[in-house]
């Protein structure tokens, strides 16, 4: 009777949801508390769910579940409340995927740090691109294989037992005691794991992290088809949620992505950036053990860039015993060039394999690097120790701010160094309507991008089919709605440097634009009072809040208190050391305000809202 109610109750809610649920990519700041995530969302819908109202209106002013939606979403954790309420355990135990692989991943990386035994039992076959030698030898992680019937057939096992099956119901299992961790395979949807027992509990937010930054959620359209099947009790219905034009889709993003970098090879497209970047870095560990076997492997990375750039490189370095991050400061008084020499001299020392990760433009300084100066930077050539030619970098380029700058075909900039750009997806890709990672090599890369290929594919991270359709339709605009988005960016930063001179504002020269540096994000270094350096930092992180709030507040229709950039619409803001930043070390968090705007908004009202908060501060300063 209870699980009959609680279907019914979704049915309603799916069919009063907000469009909000299926379309958005990245959700609200300002309603969200990343402590309580998926949490508070839950509890209020589960307030909801006992007063049986599912009205449009409610649901709208539920909290934000996640602040991205490759981390989470209000289906996606819709769907795995119903289905602990279904066995009657936590929503927490309850993680849905759109990858196959990764959830097996996640739970071999926990037992790989813990240094305890793996047991993974299956029926049937394995997810398609299981590879468990390069699971064993790339990853490190260490377990057992054993096909069986049922779930029944598995016995007590000294460790950690894994239980894989192809399920065409979703919510169609149950529960044994010698299962630790059930994960139930859904075709194109994805997966769904389940965590047996309070004993296991405690893998559940190192289970989350995996997700978080080395794959996605089940999408929100795949969610509401499993959702579907889950309120009738039927099996998963498919027809629809298949893109019989999947090729044809496919073909025209690849050979956009192409046409807008100026490369050659096949470009590889992603569920997510970071899924992306995952693939790139076991790529990148893969080549350097089987040529170059034994050595070291450093990744150099930015210590203040995205933060989940740096904490998914830490990670991978936290498994794997010849691999280690290395710190590149870029930013501010530090020089990207300089700093790229200096590593790169020391690890050639070290006879060491280096790969460089960073961000061009920065964030969120968005300052460019001298490119001739860099190109000879990687250029060089070093000698080991021992006086032998060291081994070449490979340059990991995140292009996302400008992905229409041309870095790497024949005769550009770094076409002669070894080098792979990747972006984003969520941002100027998609307009913010798909959150798909695409990644493209030099000539010099094709081995390299092979290696990608195949860890893509090992952890199932390829895009999904309406990742690809959306992709089709948006490609074609982009290069365009990058001009008109710095066009009106241009404008306020002018705007702003001319009422407030006294704010120190990040963004790219007239000059660089001219090359075609055109990124429509820059940041701002609000004025600030106080007796000593902690008043004068504290007042101004409260400014950095009045400001958003005041925007968000003013223009509710345009403007967001939100991480992403390369939106269709609006203006959306953030403090990158609270969003972007999450997991960077505190001391190289940027507390100032980051503005990205898009070629369609009012620009007009935006400066005006600025002025009447210029208004405020200066009396603020005075008094």
């Amino acid at each position: 009777m209870e699980a009959n109610k609680m279907r019914n109750y979704i049915k309603d809610v799916l069919e009063n949801m907000p469009s909000d649920w299926l379309t958005l990519t990245t959700h609200r700041l300002d309603i969200y508390d990343e402590k309580l995530a998926k949490t508070q969302f839950l509890n209020e819908l589960e307030d909801l769910f006992n007063d049986n109202n599912s009205d449009l209106s409610v649901l709208k002013k539920l909290p934000t579940a996640y602040d991205y939606i490759r981390l989470g979403h209000p289906l996606s954790c819709i769907l795995e409340w119903g289905i602990a309420n279904l066995y009657n355990i936590n929503s927490e135990n309850v993680i849905s995927f759109s990858s196959k692989t990764v959830p097996v991943l996640a739970i071999l990386r926990t037992n790989a740090l813990k240094n305890k035994k793996t047991q993974i039992a299956y029926t049937g076959e394995l997810p398609a691109h299981f590879d468990a030698d390069k699971i064993r030898e790339v990853y490190e992680y260490n377990f057992d294989l054993k096909k069986v019937e049922k779930a029944e057939d598995i016995s007590e096992y000294d460790g950690t037992t894994i239980f894989i099956s192809h399920e065409d119901k979703i919510g169609n299992t149950d529960l044994s005691k010698n299962v630790d961790f059930y994960i139930n395979l859904h075709a194109q949807l994805g997966s769904v794991l389940i965590v047996n027992g309070e004993q296991n509990e405690s893998y559940i937010s190192d289970i989350q992290h995996v997700r978080r930054r080395e794959t996605i959620a089940m999408t929100p359209e795949n969610s509401h088809v499993a959702l579907k099947s889950f309120i009738e009790d039927s099996a998963i219905d498919f027809e629809g949620n298949f893109d019989e034009n999947l090729a044809q889709n496919k073909s025209s993003v690849l050979k956009s992505f192409n046409e807008i970098t100026g490369t050659t090879i096949k470009p590889l497209v992603a569920s997510s950036g970071l899924s992306m970047q995952y693939a790139i870095m076991m790529g990148l560990i893969d080549d350097a053990l089987e040529n170059h076997k034994g050595k070291e492997i450093k990744f150099i990375v930015p210590p203040n860039c995205y933060g989940g750039t740096n904490d998914q490189a830490r990670r991978v370095a936290a498994c794997n015993d010849n691999v280690e991050v290395v710190d590149l400061p870029v930013d501010g008084e530090n020089d990207m060039v300089q700093s790229i020499d200096t590593v790169l001299t020391k690890i050639a020392n070290e006879d060491a394999i280096p790969y460089i990760i960073a961000e061009i433009p920065t964030n969120p300084r968005v300052e460019v690097p001298n490119l001739e100066a860099l190109k000879a930077a990687l250029s060089k050539e070093r000698k080991t120790a021992n006086g032998e030619i060291a081994i070449d970098p490979v340059f990991i380029l995140d292009q996302t701010f400008c992905p229409n700058v041309h870095f790497l075909g024949e005769g550009e900039i770094l076409s002669t160094v070894r080098t792979i750009s990747y972006a984003s997806g969520s941002k100027f890709p998609s307009g913010g309507k798909c959150t798909a990672g695409y990644c493209v090599g030099n000539d010099m890369t094709q081995t390299l991008m092979d290696k990608i290929e195949l860890h893509l594919e090992l952890c199932d991270n390829e895009a999904t089919h309406l990742q690809y359709e959306i992709l089709a339709k948006q490609l074609p605009s982009m290069n365009q709605r990058i001009i008109d988005a710095y066009k009106n960016t241009r404008e306020f930063v002018t705007f702003i440097h001319d009422v407030l001179p006294s704010a120190k504002i990040n963004f790219v020269s007239e000059e660089l634009a001219e090359h075609e540096f055109t990124p429509s994000v820059f940041s701002l270094d609000l004025p600030t009072k106080g007796n000593n350096a902690e008043e004068k930092e504290a007042y101004k992180r409260a400014l950095n809040l009045k400001l958003i709030n005041m925007m968000i507040t003013e223009i509710p229709n345009e403007s967001k208190f939100c991480v992403s950039y390369g939106q269709l619409k609006g203006c959306y803001w953030t403090i990158p050391a609270t969003s972007t930043q999450g997991t960077t070390k505190e001391g190289d968090k940027d507390y100032i305000v980051r503005a990205s705007l898009s070629g369609n908004m009012d620009l007009e009202k935006h400066k005006e809202v600025f002025s009447e908060f210029v208004k405020h501060l200066f009396k603020d300063l005075k008094g």
